[in-house]
């Protein structure tokens, strides 16, 4: 079972969205500043719509923080939609006659196979949690296992590698560089790329289009040893490629050099070991991506993630209506070109929340104090080997 337990609940026009994480360790410096300032990253980018105008988001505490720390029980947070205040009637918990209703399933969304599995005929019930809005509260949750890891010596942070067929020249990144990439209104490392991907963004709007890309997410000083090869679900990449696929409209994750692999010989795809006295053992390359047999190695691990154009165009998909099955055009429910820069702090969260997780199995422990001591013996023990 895993140790760090979280679950999130609310919809996209309900009052706001709710979220509890359980296994948090006491004594992790935590504020509400904190989470902001993540969920003000997670709404940034070049591309975004309307919504991004309408909402800020503020965390709110609603159980196991006291005077900056937590208090070693579950942490609850509830983050206010703004907008409610203009869907309180449509979106009442109360028995009453529904308005707003959507018969119009759109492609590329949940619409329609929501509707069909949960035999609802008003989408709305659909849609309003299969938005994108739910990740808010998973970048709100993340913030916490952020505060938890940062003091260990683990960081994570994403940048953009692509949007539509602008592409990032292949390399590797420093943090400091990833660091710096916040600057970027495309959450790109190069200026000369970050400004082609703006122009096409430009375009596609233009178009009536949207556009997708890469992005990838890495994080420095993880310890060797996390994860397990001894089942199929605790290999590392398997969990990490779960959380990142769960995001919406997700579609592939890629280790390291992942899917350029498959075409090149071995002996251009795996790291050579080296030890020296005094360090223990480490790799001269990173094309693993810092995971050996579902495993850290103790290099950076890289995941990489291929994100799909939004599917709600301008310049809209043909579909029918579920109740008159009458042809019609999607209708559009918001405006963004592309969110590949936001999505990036989205998958930052779900790195977060796995790494939490696989801390907490590795070392154990019931407080900060208690997990750093852990580690740090364990690194002293690594460098012996």
């Amino acid at each position: 079972m895993a140790r760090w337990r979280w679950m999130t609940a609310g919809e996209s026009h309900g009052p706001g969205l709710t979220g509890i994480v359980d296994g948090v360790p006491a004594g992790v410096p935590l504020t509400r500043e904190m989470i902001n300032d993540d969920l003000a990253r997670r709404q940034k980018g070049y591309g975004r719509g309307g919504r991004m105008a309408i909402e800020r988001d503020q965390v709110e505490f609603w159980g196991g923080v006291r005077h900056g720390r937590t208090l070693g029980s579950p942490v609850a947070l509830l983050v206010k939609n703004r907008d409610f205040a203009n869907w309180a009637k449509s979106m009442s918990p109360d028995p009453d006659e529904a308005d707003r209703v959507v018969t119009r399933p759109r492609p590329g969304h949940a619409d329609l196979v929501g509707g069909i599995k949960y035999d609802h005929r008003d989408l709305r019930n659909v849609l309003e949690r299969a938005s994108a809005r739910e990740t808010t509260m998973r970048v709100a949750l993340a913030g916490i296992a952020r505060a938890l890891l940062r003091p260990l010596g683990i960081e994570v942070r994403g940048h953009v590698l692509s949007i539509g067929d602008v592409r990032l020249k292949e390399r590797d990144v420093s943090w400091e560089e990833i660091v710096a990439a916040e600057e970027s209104p495309v959450r790109a490392i190069d200026p000369e790329t970050a400004a082609a991907m703006m122009a096409a963004i430009d375009q596609a709007k233009e178009d009536g289009d949207t556009l997708g890309g890469t992005f990838e997410v890495v994080a420095f000083g993880l310890p060797v040893g996390l994860g397990s090869y001894a089942q199929w679900d605790r290999r590392l990449e398997a969990r990490l490629s779960a959380a990142l696929l769960s995001i919406p409209a997700m579609k592939a994750v890629e280790v390291g050099t992942g899917f350029d692999q498959a075409g090149q010989p071995g002996s251009a795809v795996h790291d050579a070991i080296w030890w020296e006295p005094g360090q223990g053992f480490s790799r001269r390359s990173n094309r693993a991506g810092g995971l050996e047999g579902g495993i850290t190695t103790g290099m950076p691990l890289r995941v990489r993630v291929a994100m799909k154009p939004l599917s709600t165009l301008m310049s809209p998909l043909g579909s029918f209506d579920i109740v008159s099955k009458e042809p019609f055009l999607a209708t559009v429910e918001r405006s963004d070109v592309t969110a590949v820069p936001a999505a990036v702090v989205v998958g930052e969260a779900m790195v977060l929340h796995v790494l939490a997780d696989a801390i907490l199995d590795k070392f154990g422990g019931d407080s900060l104090p208690e997990i750093s001591n852990r580690i740090d013996a364990w690194r002293d023990h690594v460098r012996g080997v």
